[in-house]
This record gives C-alpha cells, sequence and structure tokens, in this order.
C-alpha cells in the first residue's frame, strides 16, 4: 500500500475510531458508526493542535503533531475515502491500527537538523570523547552545515566557537575534519564568515596549509578561500597575517601535493578578479610583487593541465590589474618564454591516444593564446610608451 494512502487510512482510524468511542459511551449502547465527514470537520473534531516544537524542530514530537500534519497535507477525497474503508473495520481492528499509527510515529520521529547539531556539538565540548567519536561527529557537522540554514544557526548557537576550537586538536584528522566544516559552513555564507573571522580562526588555518599532513593542509586552505572568497574584510586580515606568503611557497614548492599547488594558484586567481572588481581599493603590493608573479608564471609549465589552465586563468586576470609591469613578467618572470614552451607541451598533449586528454590540451592552448595575446598587447602598448 502507499505510504501515504497508508497514512491517510490510519489517520482515519484514529479519528473515526475516537468519534466511536466518543458516541459509544455517550449512549451507553452498542457501536454507532458516524458517517464520513470532510477533511474540516475531521480537523476540527479531533482537537488536534501541532506544537510549536514540532514546527521548530522538523520532527513529530507526538502522534498529535503527526496527525495535525498528515490531515493538512492529505487530499480531502482521499482522507473521506480512508474514513470509509475504517467505518467498515472492527473495533478490535481499529485498536490494532492506531497501535500501528503510534509505532510508525515513533520510528518517523527523528530529530531535526538543529538538533542533530546540538548533539554533535555537546559530544566535541567532551573531553573524554574517543577520537572516533570526535571524528564521527565532525563528520556529521559536515553535512548537516551544508544548507546555509543550517549553517547560520550553528553560528547563532555557538557551535562555530567549538568547531574553531578543534584546530588546535593533538590529532590532525580532528584539524582536518575541523577546517573543512568552516570552511563549508563559510561558502557563499557573508554571516557565517563574519562569525569564523571573529574567533581568530583565519591566522590558525593558514599556518595549517604548511601542515606535513597533505589532507590536512588541502582543507585547511579550501577553509581559508571560503573565509576570504568575496569578503574584503577577510581578505585585509589574510594580507595582514602574510598569507600571500603562504601561497607563495605552496605554487614554488614543487614537492607539495598537487592539489595543494593547484589550490593556491587558483585562490590567487579569485584575489586577483576580486581586486579587479574593487576598483575604488588601491591594487595590493603583492600583485606587482616579482618574486610572487614569477611563482605563478613557473606553474605554467608543471605537466598537469588542470594546474596550468589555474595558473593561466590566474595570470589572464593578473595582466588586467594596473599594477602589473609587463616587463618584469617578461624579463624576470619569463612569461614570454613560458608561453612558448607551454605551446610545445600541448601540441604533444594534443596529438595524445586519449580524446579526453587531446580535448582538454586544445581549450587549454586556447586559453594559452589569449594570455599570449594580451601579454603581447600590453608589451606593445608598454614599447610604444617608451618610444
Amino acid at each position: 500500500m502507499n505510504f501515504f494512502r497508508y497514512l491517510s487510512l490510519l489517520v482515519a482510524i484514529t479519528l473515526v475510531g475516537g468519534a466511536i468511542a466518543e458516541k459509544a459511551n455517550s449512549t451507553g449502547g452498542g457501536m454507532v458508526w458516524s458517517t464520513a465527514r470532510d477533511e474540516a470537520e475531521l480537523v476540527d473534531d479531533s482537537g488536534l493542535v501541532i506544537g510549536e516544537q514540532d514546527q521548530i524542530d522538523g520532527g513529530f514530537s507526538s502522534l498529535d503533531g503527526m496527525l495535525h500534519w498528515a490531515i493538512g497535507h492529505s487530499d480531502p477525497a482521499a482522507l473521506k475515502e480512508a474514513a470509509k474503508d475504517a467505518q467498515k473495520m472492527s473495533m478490535d481492528e481499529l485498536q490494532k491500527r492506531q497501535v500501528e499509527l503510534k509505532e510508525l510515529v515513533e520510528k518517523l520521529n527523528m530529530p531535526s537538523d538543529f538538533k542533530l547539531m546540538q548533539i554533535a556539538v555537546t559530544d566535541l565540548n567532551n573531553a573524554s570523547l574517543s577520537l572516533e567519536d570526535r571524528h564521527r561527529a565532525l563528520h556529521e557537522l559536515l553535512i548537516l552545515v551544508e544548507p546555509i540554514d543550517n549553517a547560520n544557526d550553528l553560528s547563532k548557537s555557538g557551535g562555530l566557537k567549538v568547531v574553531a576550537g578543534e584546530l588546535n586538536h593533538s590529532d590532525s584528522e580532528v584539524r582536518k575534519l575541523a577546517a573543512w566544516v568552516l570552511g563549508k559552513a563559510s561558502q557563499n555564507n557573508p554571516f557565517v564568515q563574519a562569525q569564523v573571522l571573529e574567533l581568530g580562526a583565519l591566522t590558525t588555518l593558514i599556518k595549517m596549509v604548511n601542515s606535513s599532513s597533505t589532507e590536512e593542509a588541502v582543507k585547511a586552505l579550501f577553509a581559508v578561500s571560503a573565509l576570504i572568497r568575496n569578503n574584503v574584510a577577510g581578505q585585509d586580515m589574510f594580507y595582514a597575517a602574510r598569507g600571500y606568503i603562504m601561497l607563495q611557497d605552496a605554487m614554488s614548492n614543487g614537492s607539495l601535493d598537487i592539489k595543494l599547488r593547484r589550490k593556491a594558484v587558483f585562490l590567487v586567481g579569485d584575489l586577483a578578479e576580486d581586486q579587479l572588481q574593487n576598483t575604488e581599493k588601491s591594487e595590493l603590493p603583492i600583485f606587482s610583487d616579482r618574486v610572487f608573479l614569477k611563482s605563478v608564471v613557473d606553474l605554467i609549465l608543471v605537466l598537469d593541465l588542470d594546474l596550468q589552465e589555474k595558473a593561466l586563468t590566474a595570470i589572464n586576470t593578473l595582466l588586467q590589474l594596473k599594477s602589473i609591469e609587463p616587463s618584469i613578467l617578461r624579463d624576470f618572470c619569463g612569461l614570454e618564454g613560458a608561453l612558448e614552451k607551454m605551446k610545445l607541451q600541448l601540441k604533444e598533449s594534443m596529438a595524445d591516444e586519449d580524446e579526453d586528454k587531446r580535448d582538454y590540451a586544445a581549450d587549454v592552448e586556447s586559453l594559452r593564446g589569449e594570455v599570449e595575446l594580451i601579454f603581447r598587447k600590453k608589451l606593445g602598448l608598454l614599447m610604444n610608451h617608451d618610444q
């Protein structure tokens, strides 16, 4: 039987059964069936009132709460039909089905997301909690904070402070998960970004990017990106904490996991794009720092198409900034020569047996050509100006 059909029948059984019992008691005689009534009458006569907790938590804290919800979400015709079916049952059968309804409610009475977050945060506050359970609590929060409303609720309840505290835990997995939760909660969420920044977590996360654990470093950099993306205050704090040195080191260190280098140069492109959009704000010195710029340019020769694409995208945006000196990109960073070498690399990739790799290489070559055109144009303007 369809779930909602079954639920409608059980609702009707409860309502009709109550009416039968009431009439039987009032007449003092045998059983008297009531006639089928419309939805409004069933609701009015049932005396059911949905509790405030049912509305807030999203679960059913009582049988009455579930019945009221079911009535409000049932088709009136289906409810009438269910009531007719219920009237054909004996009192024993009605009572049996009412017991089934109660069991169904108990199974469906799952705690709300807010309650689940409260439970997880309470667990994290327990100093004697095992590492396994601490990991589990953070994994649960990782899923629960995905919706923006849940992330906001975690912030308002003080849960973010507890999670931020886990960044200092002795266990690398705990630190990784805590950073991941904070990053997930902060994504495209100015309210949560502000709360996490106020907790001072950004400085800790920047330091964590230097962790010997690749996964911890990757998740920490993810959280840093989520905190400062499209957030001027966050970016100011990032620069004040010399976060750009962390990015430079990540991009320059060839022994680091490629995922970390990809994320680092992607964030550089994001920051340059934000600088480009905020025209009223003075361009930051790091975008004219030649060592920093060289760490970006060098990435386009690393044999990884994803990394090369991200590096080209960042350079494309950097070239549009007023503070960028094309002569520095050519003479100190070697951009002109790097673009030529990259062209030869991509030519080989476009002859690869793997069709997907060929197509990807062709897309990257198109981007490379675009960057080269912009670069030569800026160089031409410079030479014309010198003449």
